[in-house]
């Protein structure tokens, strides 16, 4: 069944077909260079009896007007042992339609997935193999993990896709809250895409998918910034007063942009666990917004996602 997340997987190429690169990459294949990326009909269907739909169908056609290439892209969410012959459907018959080369990019979520994709899978009889089906597959194996800001930054939709491929990894909080920083100096309208597709893309309620909700909303990773959505945020608690937004604008100078960091991520640990109906005692909660170390604060973050108790957040920590 198609799900919410699946689309994300794949049609974050779509959108942001700038992902490719980075992509292909990481996969060690050559494209062309600076491609013009046509998104095709996703339709396989031949006659009637059997409709087939690829998930998304690229052409990268070169600027150079040589010779392009067919990419279609499939999210996969488990293993599946007929899917593989429908892999080789699409790639014989994308290929035949549009006389071109074609590869198949196989996106998956988990690593056991990423690797039985993988393949290759051969179809033949009695020893003799008449097709063989390598797809490119992509999975939290192979995409690296980008905490760094700058780096992410640098490349959003890279960014993004590492982000939703490593929503179940231990130090996604680390993930989310660099890809957060570096949309707080983005366009609007990135800023609005990525917020959406990561919620999309991480999954229906998952702890992931929690903590990012809230920041997007309440501007968690933006303090002192003076970004639009921090703004938005004060603004909302200030209910449009002269006074509430004059109090945000002198609290975010006197705080400073290292104290307000620390704060945000303390804040964030407090959405996570109440958004999993964690009970916080009084104390739990001071401990954790009077806390300055941030390493500690990061630590707690990324357990908020799996404690079962807020006590727990704390083992290890002298």
């Amino acid at each position: 069944m198609v799900t919410s997340r699946h689309e994300a997987s794949h049609r974050i190429f779509q959108g942001r077909p700038e992902l490719i690169t980075p992509v292909f990459g990481v996969l060690g294949v050559r494209i062309p260079h600076n491609p013009v990326v046509e998104v095709l009909p996703t339709d396989v269907t031949e006659m009637h009896p059997v409709e087939r739909r690829v998930d998304t169908v690229l052409r990268l056609q070169p600027d150079d007007g040589t010779q392009g290439l067919i990419l279609a892209i499939e999210a996969q969410g488990r293993r599946d042992e007929k899917k593989p012959s429908s892999w080789g459907y699409y790639l014989s018959y994308l290929s035949a339609k549009y006389d071109c080369p074609t590869l198949l990019l196989v996106v998956c979520q988990d690593k056991t997935t990423a690797e039985w994709a993988a393949g290759p899978f051969h179809h033949g009889w009695g020893g003799w193999t008449a097709l063989t089906v390598r797809p490119l597959a992509l999975g939290p194996g192979n995409i690296p993990l980008i905490t760094d800001s700058d780096q992410a930054a640098e490349h959003l939709a890279f960014a993004a896709f590492s982000a939703i491929t490593h929503g179940r990894h231990p130090n996604s909080a680390d993930i989310l809250e660099a890809l957060a920083k570096a949309l707080a100096t983005a366009d609007q309208e990135s800023r609005d895409y990525y917020s959406e597709m990561l919620e999309i893309g991480l999954g229906e309620n998952t702890p992931a998918q929690d903590l990012w909700s809230k920041l997007m909303k309440n501007g968690s990773y933006f303090p002192g910034r003076g970004t639009l959505a921090e703004r938005k945020f004060l603004e909302g608690k200030s209910e449009g007063t002269i006074e509430g937004k004059a109090e945000g604008k002198i609290e975010g100078k006197a705080e400073g942009k290292a104290e307000g960091k620390i704060e945000g991520v303390a804040e964030s640990v407090l959405l996570v666990l109440e958004s999993r109906g964690i009970d916080i005692p009084d104390e739990t909660r001071d401990r954790i917004l009077r806390h300055s170390d941030r390493e500690d604060l990061m630590r707690w973050l990324t357990r908020s996602l799996t404690v079962t108790t807020a006590g727990e957040l704390f083992e290890d920590t002298v």
